[in-house]
């Protein structure tokens, strides 16, 4: 049997167990709504992991966040393809290759000036592209407000547009990450349904046909919430949890299926703190647990089968180097319980920014070694 302590470190480890538990609870939760799930890729980057959540039953097609993973997924039999982020005309002919490919490709706009630059794009390139209108529900990130003036105008438009073909409207309650409550997260969740709903009422309203409603964060696809009216609902990060979801209370620690394998390289004897070969460049800087009541730092350090040791966090990080102590500066580490070439597994703040450091997955059962999976970068 190979095994954890044969692999050379940093590296990245994902226990299979917990992230067939983990897709088995989403697509239970969205499904017994009545909602297909099209699940997000740009956390796991992975074929294999795919593959999984495909293999859990309700999903229909998946998201991306760069045409790199639309690209790589389409060739390994992904056809329906959300693209969920705002397109630009230098991109299109990219977009294209996929739709002559066979893709069913769909783009994403929230401005009228982005719209009719990539109607001339489109017409360039003689296709039709398929579009969703992108609907800020909470002011977080991109998207138009669902009662703005112009969401109509920007809806006819794409509608009378030859180049272009309108698919619906699409959100994402980016603001539930703020969430401290499960209480929070049910109202964040609710909010999100029923304005992106609305906006769809609208266009329809207005005599433009509007058939798909997408919806999704992992925050608000696992809380409750009336979905009538809602065609889909997107996410990504739950397939593997981190500590950021942790800290809001949607998975418990033990839930998380990712780690960072690394191993003791030194020790700060005065300073009761060890050094670890992982730094950064194995962890990522995201800091996304620091403005949470309990901070992990760069995140919280276990033991080589994955159980958290008490109140043990990455303190600090440099490029290569990871600096490991107590919680408390007060309480130094005993150092003789961790002596050099002791391997240690680190839960992350955001699985999507540490897995993104890395090219391959160790996939453990238990102890057991089971396989190696590889992800794609860039965009």
């Amino acid at each position: 049997m190979i095994s954890l302590a044969d692999v050379q470190t940093p590296a990245l480890v994902l226990d299979r167990a917990k992230l067939r538990r983990n897709i088995a609870r989403m697509a239970e939760a969205v499904g017994s709504r009545g909602v297909m799930l099209r699940p997000h890729v740009k956390t796991h980057k992975s074929v294999d992991v795919w593959q999984k959540v495909r293999a859990g039953g309700n999903t229909r097609g998946i998201t991306v966040s760069t045409l790199a993973e639309a690209e790589h997924f389409f060739a390994h039999g992904a056809d329906d393809i959300l693209y969920a982020v705002g397109i630009v005309p230098a991109k299109i002919a990219r977009a294209a290759q996929l739709l002559r490919a066979g893709a069913r490709l769909t783009l994403v706009v929230d401005d009228a000036a982005q719209a009719q630059a990539i109607a001339a794009a489109a017409r360039l390139q003689q296709l039709v592209l398929p579009l969703m209108i992108e609907i800020d529900v909470d002011g977080h990130r991109a998207g138009i407000q669902p009662d703005a003036a112009e969401l109509i105008p920007l809806a006819a438009f794409i509608a009378a547009e030859p180049a272009l073909q309108l698919v619906g409207v699409m959100t994402h309650a980016g603001g539930s990450y703020g969430s401290s409550s499960a209480a929070a997260r049910a109202a964040a969740a609710q909010n999100e349904a029923s304005r992106a709903v609305h906006a769809a009422n609208r266009i329809r309203a207005a005599g433009i046909s509007c058939d798909a409603v997408s919806i999704g964060s992992t925050p608000t696809a696992l809380a409750t919430a009336d979905l009538a009216g809602v065609t889909e609902v997107r996410a990504g990060v739950y397939i593997f949890f981190d500590l950021v979801m942790a800290g809001l209370g949607v998975a418990d620690t033990s839930d998380i299926a990712l780690s960072v394998l690394a191993t003791v390289i030194g020790h700060q004897a005065q300073k009761g703190l060890l050094i670890a070969d992982a730094g950064w460049m194995a962890l990522s800087r995201d800091r996304g647990t620091a403005s949470q009541p309990i901070d992990q730092c760069y995140g919280l350090v276990c033991d080589a089968a994955g159980q958290p040791l008490a109140d043990v966090i990455v303190r600090e990080c440099n490029q290569e180097h990871g600096v490991i102590g107590s919680r408390s500066p007060e309480a130094p580490l005993a150092l003789d319980q961790f002596p050099i070439g002791t391997q240690l597994r680190i839960l992350p703040n955001h699985a999507c920014a540490t897995a993104a450091q890395h090219g391959a997955y160790v996939v453990v059962d238990g102890d057991e070694l089971i396989a190696t999976w590889p992800r794609i970068g860039g965009w």
